[in-house]
């Protein structure tokens, strides 16, 4: 089954607390700004749905984060899980992450080399306040619509194969508006939709 996680940042939080209150239990934000924001609101209104916090996280932004996210889809390094787990820690919380992997050589793209995710497995394993769920991958931004298409698809069929190779445990994050299709043909287990969701539902 795959778990659509609602990326709620072009939209109010009214329009996200609709979704919650209508069974939508996974929302996602690019920025701990909003996601800080929109979880208040929310929380206000006896709504408590698990938050994906999905962008690159600074490091001046992490111990706010840990205060508020449930998932993080966007860990690259070895220094931001050490920081992310002591901020969890102090947060008295456990915080789910997905490793980004970097897997199209593009410059605008953050993730970590494939190279480093055995000695970054290793590491997480000793830090008992983040739980490994998976690899997150994102498909290349390329001009030509059918280039980007086939590309974003290798690209998700090369983290599938991954992932498989870890283990039936670790997960998929993978594919959003413009290729949640391509993704969840190559066996995405959660798709992060924005744009493409709202403008379904007449937002």
């Amino acid at each position: 089954m795959v778990t659509l996680v609602a990326v709620t940042k072009s939209v109010t939080s009214e329009r996200a607390a609709q979704l919650a209150a209508l069974g939508v239990r996974d929302l996602g934000e690019n920025r701990v700004d909003e996601l800080e924001r929109k979880a208040q609101a929310l929380a206000e209104r006896g709504l408590a749905p698990r938050w994906h916090l999905l962008g690159h996280l600074q490091r001046n932004k992490v111990r706010r984060a840990a205060r508020v996210a449930d998932v993080l889809h966007s860990l690259d390094s070895a220094e931001l899980a050490r920081l992310l787990d002591a901020a969890a820690a102090e947060a008295e919380r456990r915080i789910e992450v997905f490793v980004q992997l970097k897997l199209w050589p593009e410059e605008s793209k953050t993730g970590l080399e494939p190279a480093q995710l055995p000695a970054l497995l290793e590491q997480l394993a000793r830090l008992p306040h983040l739980r490994f769920a998976g690899l997150m991958a994102m498909g290349p931004l390329l001009p030509d619509p059918q280039e980007r298409a086939a590309a974003s698809r290798s690209v998700f069929h090369d983290l599938a194969a991954r992932a498989r190779a870890i283990g039936p445990s670790c997960k998929t994050s993978m594919g959003m508006s413009e290729d949640f299709e391509a993704a969840v043909l190559e066996g995405a287990d959660l798709v992060r939709v924005g744009s493409a969701l709202f403008e379904e539902l007449g937002t």
